[in-house]
């Protein structure tokens, strides 16, 4: 696992002295009242999304974040669970745990709500993480698992599985390719540790959660994230990655497969007050429900005309049904 080790020179090169290219770091941090985030935290934010949605987030709860970087992400989670200890951030890389560490003291001088032992900082390694089962309500990475081949990814998964509680929910931003990333680019150690040449297709990824045993799905978002051009990369034609950000939730997989939802909804507009189509969905007329892929594609299914089902959108809002 030589590639493993590039990685970790590379995240050691950029936590002493900031990449200003490796990954998003030009992706700003979003607006909370009374947040202030050092600069040093913005230009070490070395991740391809974000996985810090605030609508979800409970003071009581503990989170896990797997690859501190700058230590950004983690300090917004703990703007919301503000409590010691409320946020263990692991890293592998000695050196960027130190940087993280100063950040978060220069994060105190800057924000009177924040403690620097509100995040715990622990060396460890994603593919045997050092928590015990069912420990953390949260766990959360940024642009981490596609630097992963298919061995390493399958046991990171499995451990971000075992130390959530039952119903705990994983945070994921990560790089998905639309085309076939040929071999050569594969099996390069850098550009794969600068998230570039290890992303997987859309259904590929998701599937990695469905094996581990994640039961439902949540598409938060699809956007542009790079293109692997032929002149640079020596492609045969230009490929587009995508940053996609997921919450996945540690519930048992139904008999008919995992609840993924993924910006489908669908709109009863009959005679009736409501279409209950015998499966437990209940529709009201002329209310837009969001459903899962399952649904979406049995609603199809029965041709009827008074019900209208979009296209996936790949930026779910919530609610619904599965």
């Amino acid at each position: 696992m030589s590639y493993l080790k590039t990685t970790h020179e590379l995240y050691k090169e950029a936590a002493l002295t900031p990449q200003l290219s490796l990954c998003c770091v030009t992706s700003q941090a979003r607006f909370l009242p009374d947040l202030v985030t050092p600069g040093v935290m913005k230009e070490m934010n070395y991740g391809c999304g974000t996985t810090v949605h605030f609508g979800d987030l409970n003071a009581g709860e503990t989170v896990l974040y797997v690859g501190v970087g700058g230590g950004l992400e983690a300090l917004q989670f703990a703007y919301f669970t503000r409590r010691p200890q409320s946020v263990i951030a692991v890293d592998s890389v000695p050196e960027m745990l130190a940087r993280a560490e100063e950040n978060f003291k220069l994060a105190a001088q800057v924000n009177k709500w924040f403690q620097p032992d509100f995040v715990k900082l622990v060396q460890g390694n994603a593919l045997s993480l050092p928590l015990a089962d069912g420990s953390v309500d949260v766990a959360a990475q940024n642009c981490l698992f596609n630097i992963f081949k298919e061995a390493e990814l399958k046991q990171a998964i499995s451990e971000m599985y075992r130390v959530l509680k039952p119903g705990g929910r994983l945070y994921i931003s990560d790089p998905i390719t639309t085309q076939p990333i040929p071999e050569h680019l594969r099996e390069d150690e850098r550009l794969r540790a600068m998230c570039l040449s290890g992303a997987l297709a859309y259904q590929d990824y998701l599937d990695k959660f469905v094996d581990a045993g994640f039961g439902t799905i949540e598409v938060r978002a699809r956007r542009p994230y790079r293109i692997l051009d032929k002149g640079r990369y020596g492609t045969g034609e230009d490929i587009l990655l995508e940053s996609l950000e997921l919450v996945v939730y540690k519930n048992p997989v139904p008999e008919d497969g995992a609840c993924v939802f993924a910006g489908e909804t669908v709109i009863y507009f009959g005679s009736e007050e409501a279409y209950d189509d015998g499966k437990g969905h209940i529709i009201q007329r002329d209310v837009p429900l969001p459903v899962c892929q399952k649904t979406a594609g049995n609603l199809r299914a029965l041709n009827r005309p008074d019900l209208f089902i979009t296209k996936a959108t790949y930026h779910y809002g919530g609610g619904g049904c599965c």
